[in-house]
């Protein structure tokens, strides 16, 4: 039996037939065992009800139960993430990385994809960030079109990024000329910064960057490496370097600064570095460059008021004008004199003065507190009462308060007298004094000339989104530890880790510009949930299809700039 359209006039009917042959003649014939009515006027209820009577009349599933039936000997594959990678993917061809590294690969006898080999690494950082060989176990997770799996090798991977390494210089430079006029940025005022990466291993090689330093934060020696950065006043890095971990700050900036005038026409440069990077000593050193016009480098240095007590010799008479402007304006004060030809700003801010006077006050009420525990423990032991552990001298009180003082920073407030046989310790009232007007201040040194003092310390206060950067490497994409031996491996993971910051930075941007208040970390994440799907049918027939995007996460696309994945895209991205 079959169904059988025929129609009269301008109308069409559905018919049932059926076909069997005259046992007379041995000819095939039509009998019409049903009209089922005008299929203009059959509602698609009406036939899912005869369909369904049908099967059920026959013993087979109706149609409610046949989805579930038809389940069986389906092959579903694994969903593959799409959405976080896609994003990435889009961006780093708008930013034309993908020419910029294919530019620098050619000449190069390599029977490998660099370009595709360093993408692959660089959305791994976004994505999932973890060793090269896990790139391997990430990339089994992920729907990346374009990205030939047999090139995908532990042994390509590293010879990707040795070859990379070789051009640093100009991918920076290329990447600055299309990031800086993409978002309206001028290379004049950029913040330079170092930070130290914990690394692993014990082996020592020829020019190797682990070397034992100082940690910060900690009292203690450990090896490390060190690494700049240089980025602009809107928050874009620029460039980096790696540095030995025993380095000392103030001596890698003149090498940065000589490197940015070589490498970029730059017309203006504004250096603003923190209180550690450069000294008063060495200020004569940054002053001695000039750009290719003759113009003089500019700074803006933090300096530490506390060591440097000669900036701030009339502190007592500046403190009180400062607190007055700062009480009739409501706002943070700004005052400015000059030192050796030298702009000399400093800023009082309320707000930060009465949290650091809080902080200062419990640290010195606990230092109280363990000097009387001490002290108490001296006279119980002088009187014969029973204490636990073992004897405390004098010598051992004084040496146990002298490491909570230098942990907490107050032995410039809190005196211990290491001539007297006696434990006995006092106040420096005048030091004390001093410390509570330097609670709030920001002293800065600059020359630039021609802008506001208040504009000089706006300018030095964006330096805290380097810091951010810092932060984002090591956090977001593990910079650090590094389990690299070799310095030039070393060298080309930090490069790798420096480009997915770039492109974290322009997503950082585009959000903002979108009024969206998520990061970029939390809208990768958000975006993971769509997914590539397939799944092959018990006929043989394949399924695919990419996740039902939601309203949320289309949003978050436009956001970020890039078209919404679909099929027929994904599948010819492949």
């Amino acid at each position: 039996m079959f169904l059988k359209v025929t129609r009269s006039g301008p109308r069409t009917y559905l018919q049932i037939v059926r076909s069997y042959r005259d046992p007379a003649t041995g000819k095939p014939k039509q009998e019409h065992l049903a009209n089922l009515g005008r299929i203009e006027e059959l509602a698609a209820t009406d036939l899912d009800a005869l369909i369904d009577g049908l099967l059920k009349v026959t013993g087979r599933p109706g149609l409610a139960d046949r989805a579930e039936v038809e389940t069986e000997g389906v092959v579903f594959d694994r969903a593959l993430e799409l959405g976080d990678v896609w994003a990435v993917t889009k961006i780093w061809q708008q930013l034309k990385l993908a020419q910029s590294v294919s530019r620098q690969a050619e000449g190069r006898r390599l029977r490998i994809d660099v370009e595709q080999l360093i993408r692959v690494m660089v959305l791994n950082r976004l994505s999932d960030p973890c060793s090269k060989l896990g790139v391997l176990r990430w990339l089994e997770t992920v729907w990346l079109p374009g990205v030939d799996r047999a090139q995908m090798t532990h042994q390509n991977l590293l010879r990707a990024m040795d070859a990379l390494l070789e051009h640093k210089d100009a991918l920076e430079k290329e990447l600055a000329s299309t990031l800086l006029p993409l978002f309206s940025t001028e290379m004049e005022v950029v913040f330079y910064d170092i930070t130290a990466l914990r690394v692993h291993g014990e082996a020592e090689l020829e020019g190797d960057v682990r070397q034992y330093g100082k940690a910060k934060g900690v009292d203690a020696t450990v090896r490390q490496l060190a690494v700049g950065l240089v980025q602009t006043a809107d928050g874009f890095p620029v460039s980096h370097e790696v540095f030995e971990g025993n380095v000392g700050e103030t001596t890698t900036v003149k090498g940065m600064v000589t490197k940015l005038l070589a490498r970029f026409p730059i017309k203006r440069l504004v250096l603003v570095a923190d209180r550690g990077m450069l000294s008063m000593d060495n200020l004569d050193v940054i002053e001695a460059l000039k750009l290719p016009g003759g113009r003089p480098v500019e700074y803006i240095l933090a300096v530490p008021a506390r060591r440097c007590r000669e900036m701030t010799k009339d502190l007592a008479v500046l403190h009180r004008s400062l607190v007055e402007e700062a009480r009739r304006t409501g706002a943070q004060a700004v005052s400015e004199s000059e030192v050796d030809g030298r702009r000399l700003v400093v800023a009082h801010d309320v707000e930060l003065a009465r949290q650091m006077r809080l902080r200062r006050a419990r640290a010195l009420a606990e230092a109280a507190r363990l000097a009387n525990r001490l002290a108490g423990r001296l006279i119980d032991q002088q009187e014969g009462k029973p204490r636990r552990g073992r004897k405390l001298t004098d010598n051992g009180a004084r040496v146990k308060l002298r490491d909570h003082l230098l942990e907490h920073h107050l032995t410039r407030i809190i005196r211990i007298d290491w001539e007297d046989e006696v434990f006995c310790w006092d106040y420096d009232v005048e030091e004390l004094k001093r410390e509570l007007m330097l609670d709030g201040k920001l002293v800065l040194v600059s020359n630039i000339q021609g802008i506001p003092a208040a504009d000089v310390v706006t300018r030095y206060k964006s330096l805290a989104d380097i810091e951010r950067s810092f932060r984002v490497a090591k956090s977001t994409l593990e910079l650090a530890p590094v389990y690299h031996r070799l310095p030039d491996r070393i060298r080309a993971h930090t490069l790798i880790c420096f480009l997915a910051l770039v492109i974290h930075r322009v997503m950082q941007a585009r959000l903002r510009r979108a009024s969206l208040a998520l990061s970029p970390e939390r809208v990768l994440y958000m975006l993971k949930g769509v997914q590539k799907h397939r799944a092959q049918l018990a006929s043989g027939t394949v399924l695919e299809g990419v996740t039902t995007i939601k309203a949320e996460q289309r949003r978050l696309f436009e956001a970020l700039e890039v078209d919404v994945p679909t099929l027929k895209e994904v599948t010819a991205a492949a």
